[in-house]
């Protein structure tokens, strides 16, 4: 997907967390808070706290996507405290599940929606997140199916293609994903030229001052995430035309 935007030069701030209940936590395209939770615990609400303190230092934060693809927990009471605090806030919210979100993350995504605090994207919890009937069936209000093992890959590198994105070729050799390149190279176009009479083999571009490349930016292609950062980014467009 290339409507999704750009990611900003560098990703602002990234939380190292492993073994905490929030996995990351970093900025995509300058002004989205992205929040990758692995379990609902009593110390959530406090690592979502200051992750968002450390990410709006230097960003001024447009909206914020909440994570909750494979995550459980059974702390039912931090899940509800922790629905309050984004209820009260003020920025648009997208709550990424699916079918592994489960238990308290289950409730809060739950939660989130019945408050109308923000929109639900992927694909709807399993039978099992419903806790024996205590928490709703949740249906995602934008529903992206996505295999389990991409998800899974997407998670750790939303940037870059999944193991089995190439299995379903549009033509040979041609991803969905990835656009086709013209491996031509310079040098070839430059003799091409000259056998053609149109330059001397004393100029051309691989004789011009060389210019420093800018650096190529790097598209999402989690499509749950995408569709997430474009809800935020066109949000951030509406406020700003009405302000």
């Amino acid at each position: 997907m290339t409507l999704v935007g750009l990611l900003s030069a560098q990703i602002s701030s990234q939380a190292d967390t492993t073994g905490s209940a929030l996995a990351k936590s970093v900025v995509l395209e300058s002004n989205v808070e992205y929040l990758q939770v692995s379990q609902i615990g009593k110390d959530l609400g406090d690592e979502i706290c200051a992750a968002q303190d450390t990410l709006s230092v230097s960003n001024t934060i447009a909206g914020i996507i909440l994570d909750l693809r494979f995550a459980g927990g059974d702390d039912f009471d931090s899940a509800k405290a922790i629905a309050d605090m984004f209820v009260s806030g003020k920025l648009p919210l997208a709550i990424l599940v699916n079918g592994r979100t489960r238990g308290a993350s289950a409730a809060l995504a739950a939660d989130l929606r019945e408050k109308r605090a923000g929109l639900v994207f992927g694909s709807a919890p399993g039978p099992d997140a419903s806790a024996g009937g205590k928490i709703p069936l949740l249906q995602p209000d934008v529903s992206v199916p996505v295999d389990e093992d991409d998800e899974r890959s997407f998670q750790q590198n939303p940037f870059g293609p999944a193991p089995q994105m190439d299995a379903h070729p549009v033509v040979a050799g041609k991803s969905d994903f990835l656009p086709f390149v013209d491996h031509t190279t310079e040098a070839d176009l430059v003799r091409a030229k000259i056998k053609d009479g149109d330059q001397d083999e004393n100029s051309g571009p691989q004789f011009a001052p060389k210019q420093p490349s800018a650096p190529q930016p790097q598209v999402i292609r989690d499509p749950v995430m995408a569709r997430a950062v474009d809800l935020i980014k066109g949000l951030a467009v509406v406020r700003a035309s009405h302000s």
